[in-house]
């Protein structure tokens, strides 16, 4: 009996849809965050007839065969990269993107990271930084002596130092953009990396066609919706239960036959 087998891959199956679940729920605050969804695929196929086989010496075949199926397998996470809602926080180094692309992080081995994320701040040298003090992508320093930070919808720095009426441009934020955002490999820390399957990062400027805008004071919730998260939730939860009751059917249906004398 196949039933125990198959019924355990449904479980566990369960199992991963409630951790990626949870994990959406969990992060329902985070900025940026882009809420995942497992997928699943069927597994192979025990083929006891086949379909078309011969039923007669007159050449008549069988419409359909007889393919039993032995559970279910984890295809992987599709992460949905809608537009979160942006909230105004009124700070200047806070930074929503609405629309299309990711900020640039330098990391402190040199390599990129991509993020939604930009409650950022500035470091002791005046730079523009994540919350883990990693440089946000081309380096922009804030002089001493600013009094108000300007960043337009196009990415373009600008300050007001000292007591100057007219502002200082400080340099060009750009952004990149992927053919295939939901191939980014997340790692935490609202960062993501750069993929095989995600293709390789285009830089492009804020306003570029089919390209965000930059939103100063602002930042950009989650997308997470909870209701339908909770909805999710449920239906795991009954489908991990009756792929339990298929196990303890089957067992019971084992313990019949082992009772016959």
């Amino acid at each position: 009996m196949k039933a125990l087998g198959i019924a355990a891959t449904g479980m566990l199956a369960q199992q991963t849809n409630v951790d990626v679940i949870a994990n959406n729920i969990a992060n329902a605050n985070t900025t940026g965050f882009k809420s995942g969804r497992a997928a699943f695929q069927d597994l192979i196929y025990q083929s006891m007839i086949q379909e078309g086989a011969l039923t007669s010496a007159e050449g008549t075949s069988r419409p359909v065969g007889l393919n039993v199926g032995l559970g279910v397998q984890g295809a992987g996470v599709t992460r949905l990269n809608t537009q979160g809602g942006l909230i105004q926080t009124e700070n200047q180094t806070d930074l929503a993107i609405e629309g299309r692309g990711y900020f640039v992080v330098n990391r402190p081995d040199g390599t990129l990271a991509y993020t939604r994320a930009g409650n950022f701040n500035l470091s002791a040298e005046g730079q523009i930084v994540t919350l883990d003090g990693y440089e946000v992508d081309p380096g922009i320093t804030v002089p001493d002596g600013t009094r108000q930070l300007t960043v337009s919808a196009q990415g373009v720095v600008s300050a007001f130092v000292d007591n100057e009426n007219e502002p200082t441009e400080l340099g060009q934020l750009t952004m990149a953009t992927f053919l295939n955002d939901a191939g980014m490999k997340p790692i935490g820390n609202n960062l993501l990396e750069e993929t095989t399957a995600s293709g390789e990062a285009t830089t492009v400027t804020p306003g570029d066609p089919g390209v965000g805008l930059i939103r100063q004071g602002s930042l950009e919730n989650s997308n997470v919706n909870i209701i339908q998260q909770i909805t999710d939730l449920i239906q795991a939860q009954r489908a991990y239960e009756m792929n339990s009751k298929s196990i303890e059917t089957a067992d019971q249906m084992l313990q019949t036959a082992n009772q016959i004398k």
